[in-house]
């Protein structure tokens, strides 16, 4: 095998770690941009090395970006009392695009796990607490997932925010919109049916 050919060989393995691309789709990836080098390959290259060179975690949020403090905890506009938790800066880039959200943010990096070893400190619970004072919280609303793990990180949260004058609250979880019940686990259609409301 070739230098050149061992090149693209590993270029393929690097694109297949990452989520949602195996070794077919990865190939193929890579066979597109190699055939469009120049429309393709070579701005991905060169933002990704600016990426890799600039991208950093948010110091007050969690969040990513290429500041300190990223453009939400920056904007004024956001400041209005309420936190929304994440467990992932995936869940909060969804939240952003509903565009429904105007508050802040808080990612804590994952969940509490007693099998994997992951405590509050090993999470952003600690800052969650000092954030506050220090930016007058109100509320806190709590959108992590309805795992397990997302509802025992939720309950300790919750928990440690008992007595400090603010609001707690969850995103609401049963039905999906355009759902229909025959399609739904049993865990779904429980929970939906203990958070329903006068129609």
């Amino acid at each position: 095998m070739s230098q050149g050919t061992r090149d693209i060989e590993e270029l393929i393995d690097l694109m297949a770690r990452l989520p949602g691309l195996g070794p077919r789709s990865a190939r193929r990836a890579v066979l597109q941009m190699i055939k469009k080098r120049g429309q393709v390959m070579a701005p991905l290259a060169e933002a990704m090395a600016t990426v890799a060179e600039t991208a950093r975690e948010c110091a007050n949020c969690g969040n990513i970006g290429t500041a300190e403090i990223c453009d939400i905890c920056r904007a004024e506009n956001r400041a209005n009392g309420q936190i929304c938790v994440v467990e992932d800066v995936a869940d909060l880039w969804a939240m952003e695009r509903g565009g429904v959200y105007g508050g802040r943010y808080h990612v804590l990096g994952g969940t509490l796990s007693a099998l994997d070893a992951v405590g509050p400190e090993e999470l952003r619970i600690p800052r969650l607490l000092d954030r506050l004072e220090e930016e007058k919280v109100e509320e806190i609303v709590l959108a992590l997932g309805a795992t397990v793990d997302g509802q025992t990180t939720a309950h300790y949260i919750a928990d440690q925010l008992e007595g400090r004058g603010v609001s707690v609250t969850s995103l609401a979880q049963g039905v999906p919109i355009g759902g229909e019940l025959d399609y739904l686990d049993d865990g779904t259609i429980t929970a939906a049916l203990k958070a329903r409301k006068a129609f």
